[in-house]
């Protein structure tokens, strides 16, 4: 089985898993250049994975669905044609591969990411970018964070597999937070040589994401100490830390 990107608009990326002549396509926001994808490589269309209702992830699904017949998993989205409405906790099973529904909200209220142990990968949507998160549009700090928190429990080798191509933006953002942090400023350097080339930044991995994503860290000295500088105030708990952060990098 593989797993590869499908580029499109400007910054996202379509997961295309594949085994044999069968696919699996993670958040289609458009439908033509999966298509394409598809003809190219003598794929057949199994099923569609959503992992949110922002069209940019959802906007290709009704297209393919009725040009390939492929059945739909998704959370629950109003006026989306869905085979099998995914819940927390539940596992589906695909090409007798297991993955395992985690409920993610904060981007969105009904956002999952879908977990592979055999294949060691997770699909995550907005939840989680490399050395970054998403922005908070529907939940509040203490779901978001909690589902971060959710998502660092994962094996430190699992691949991480976001939707935008957003981690040069990231990490000058974690790199502003945490300017002493070595592990980002080598990071740094890795993924703008990946970028020159045309190349994706992507998967990234849990082990990663712990060093060098302030998302992840609201609880070390280092980030509560740059945040409260940040804010000039006081920040009580970690919820309150995260909030001040994600607000920071709306503004940044």
């Amino acid at each position: 089985m593989t797993i590869e990107p499908i580029p499109a608009f400007n910054d996202n990326y379509f997961w295309l898993i594949n085994q044999g002549q069968q696919a699996i396509v993670v958040d289609p926001g458009e439908a033509n250049v999966v298509l394409s994808r598809l003809e190219n490589q003598g794929l057949t269309l199994h099923a569609i994975f959503v992992t949110h209702k922002h069209y940019d992830h959802i906007g290709g699904v009704e297209q393919l669905k009725a040009e390939t017949g492929c059945q739909v998993i998704s959370p629950p989205i109003e006026g989306l044609s869905m085979d099998h409405v995914v819940h927390d906790n539940e596992t589906i099973s695909a090409f007798g591969e297991a993955f395992h529904v985690i409920a993610v909200p904060g981007h969105t209220l009904e956002h999952v990411a879908y977990f592979s142990e055999s294949l060691k990968a997770c699909f995550v949507g907005d939840t989680l970018f490399s050395s970054g998160c998403g922005r908070m549009f529907e939940g509040t700090p203490e779901q978001f964070l909690t589902s971060l928190k959710r998502l660092v429990e994962l094996p430190d080798d699992t691949k991480i597999y976001c939707a935008h191509e957003y981690t040069l933006a990231n990490l000058d953002f974690a790199l502003t937070v945490e300017p002493k942090n070595s592990a980002i400023s080598l990071k740094l350097a890795k993924m703008k040589a990946l970028r020159t080339e045309n190349k994706p930044t992507l998967p990234t991995t849990i082990g990663d994401e712990k060093i060098t994503n302030p998302f992840l860290r609201t609880k070390e000295a280092d980030i509560v100490e740059a945040v409260t500088a940040h804010t000039g105030r006081t920040l009580s708990d970690e919820v309150a830390v995260f909030h001040a952060l994600r607000s920071w990098k709306d503004n940044f």
